[in-house]
């Protein structure tokens, strides 16, 4: 389900009634489903970057592993597999499975204008939550737009399957140490290295990170940017499945590096396609994203596919080294000694 289908549920989850109303309600219900589902059925998901983009991405990212990391992972096989998983996720969002649909759809996106009124935004989703959940309680006027999963949990998601990849590579290397099969861990690998190509390719997409999703959101608008419902699939779908390839994004993808602090990285690299969502708009409106589209159009999106492969291309090395680093030491957590009892005046 598309963030505007869910936007229909949501108007009616938060609705009142009263107990003359009770009698009228199943037939309001059912009234209520047919008119929700309209929506659903007519409008496409948003998915980002589509079938075709994720799974350039996946690939991209894949080939680029630089040669010190296992050999299984530069197999073409390897390389096949990640790159089917580049669109896993949204394969996850159909309406025949709505309560997994409904739990992971806002793991594809962040409004940072939203999540910014936290300030630094907290590493671990559920204090997160616990911010969004008292902020709603401090901006009232904005608590309808601050529920958590309205705002997203794009770096959430990206943080935790990361760390599930990393996890999974430090078990690899003691199997690897013992002279022991691998392969259990081989495929665990690859569907988490699949599987996080999806949401760093969503983190790319600056639709995807602004409320601005598809149509200009923000009551200023002096520019004139589309306030139509059409730009996100026409961007991340249509226009790359019929104008991008492989050769035009190879170019552009950076210098492996590692990075140092997954967490900061990922949220620089979140910023960065925040800041361009004025600039997709504008070319928008000069028809860049329309049939054959122009070639600043063209570059663009060239561009951001490129960025998304090189942050999941250097995400999963750092996952790799990262692996190597020996786990801290668990240590309960140290009680404070209990205050001596207060000597009773009569001497007893």
């Amino acid at each position: 389900m598309d963030r505007a289908g869910e936007g229909h549920l949501r108007c009616f989850r938060g609705s009142r009634y009263t107990p003359g109303m009770k009698r009228n309600l199943s037939a309001h219900l059912r009234r209520f489903a047919a008119l929700a589902l309209l929506p659903l059925l007519a409008a496409p998901p948003l998915f980002g970057w589509g079938e075709a983009g994720h799974r350039m991405i996946n690939r991209l990212a894949a080939e680029g592993l630089p040669a010190d990391m296992p050999a299984f992972l530069k197999t073409p096989e390897a390389i096949n597999e990640i790159e089917y998983l580049g669109p896993e996720p949204d394969r996850w969002r159909s309406l025949a499975e709505p309560e997994l649909n409904a739990a992971q759809a806002p793991d594809h996106f962040i409004d940072l204008e939203y999540a910014d009124i936290l300030g630094t935004l907290p590493r671990r989703r559920y204090e997160y939550i616990a911010a969004l959940t008292a902020a709603e309680i401090t901006h009232p006027d904005k608590a309808a737009v601050l529920q958590p999963e309205k705002v997203g949990f794009q770096p959430y998601i990206t943080s935790e399957v990361w760390e599930r990849l990393k996890a999974a590579m430090r078990a690899y290397r003691d199997l690897s140490a013992k002279h022991a099969d691998t392969k259990p861990l081989e495929a665990a690998i690859l569907f988490y290295a699949g599987w996080l190509g999806h949401y760093v390719g969503d983190g790319s997409q600056p639709l995807h990170v602004s409320i601005n999703y598809n149509g200009w959101a923000l009551k200023d608008n002096p520019n004139g940017f589309t306030t139509e419902h059409t730009i996100h699939a026409k961007f991340e779908t249509t226009f790359v499945a019929a104008n991008i390839k492989p050769a035009d994004v190879q170019s552009l993808i950076s210098a492996a590096k590692p990075v140092s602090d997954e967490w900061d990285a990922y949220m620089s690299y979140l910023r960065h396609s925040q800041s361009l969502v004025e600039q997709l708009y504008q070319l928008d409106k000069q028809k860049g994203f329309d049939g054959a589209g122009t070639p600043e159009g063209k570059q663009f999106t060239a561009e951001r596919l490129a960025a998304g492969a090189s942050m999941l291309r250097d995400l999963i090395y750092s996952a790799w080294i990262e692996s190597a680093r020996p786990v801290p030491q668990w240590h309960e957590p140290s009680s404070a000694p209990m205050a001596a009892p207060a000597k009773s005046g009569s001497g007893f």
